[in-house]
């Protein structure tokens, strides 16, 4: 615990202070639940720390991958409920030992996609996401699904890429996250309590996606020379 406490910048102490106290004030102008405040504030810490390549993000993301499961379950999110439960759960197990047994002088090796993969790994994101989308369109209830396919199957691409320590897990990050902001902002139109915050959630996640690709490719740099 004192390691992965250790080492933060101005940049992502202001980051995480900030949203932090958005999410605190949203919570009580909104009256949401302390049950949403605590997936608010687990899925920050998850994220900032997986973009100092730190081990602790997948402690803190198996509270907030429960936790918005079900928060996407009240709200017909069906794509996002399957994604988070028979997905993101196992594979936060295996990305903590993944990522405990790579790693050189206590840091993480980060890696990089040559260009044939990573153009086959867009292809993947594009045909998964229409052929998810037409599927979940017979479920009854679910609401956007071409959106919520969309975000799943980049969450799961995303996912891979970052237990293999690829730094193009973050470019898919950016984009998965515009769209989830999307799907939160319909929702929200839509009457959902729980809108606002995911949106200041999700964009908190976009933020940081831009700051993992910075402190990634850095890293993946280190490695190579």
């Amino acid at each position: 615990m004192n390691k992965s406490w250790g080492g933060w910048n101005l940049f992502e102490l202001t980051w995480l202070v900030l949203f932090t106290s958005i999410a605190v004030g949203f919570t009580v102008i909104s009256k949401d639940s302390l049950f949403g405040f605590t997936v608010f504030i687990t899925g920050v810490l998850c994220v900032v720390l997986a973009a100092k390549g730190n081990l602790m993000s997948y402690v803190f993301g198996m509270y907030n991958t429960i936790g918005y499961a079900y928060l996407a379950y009240v709200n017909g999110l069906f794509g996002e409920v399957m994604l988070n439960l028979l997905f993101f759960v196992p594979m936060n197990v295996v990305g903590f030992y993944m990522w405990k047994n790579n790693r050189t002088d206590g840091k993480l090796s980060m890696r990089q996609l040559e260009l044939k993969r990573l153009l086959l790994v867009g292809a993947v994101c594009v045909l998964g996401s229409l052929l998810l989308g037409l599927g979940l369109s017979f479920i009854p209830g679910q609401n956007s699904p071409y959106i919520d396919a969309i975000t799943t199957v980049l969450s799961v691409v995303a996912t891979l890429l970052m237990v293999r320590r690829f730094k193009e897990q973050w470019l898919v990050y950016i984009v998965l996250n515009m769209f989830t902001v999307l799907l939160w902002v319909i929702r929200m139109l839509e009457g959902s309590g729980e809108g606002l915050l995911m949106i200041v959630m999700w964009s908190a996640y976009l933020v940081n996606a831009v700051y993992g690709y910075y402190n990634w490719n850095k890293g993946a740099r280190e490695v190579s020379a």
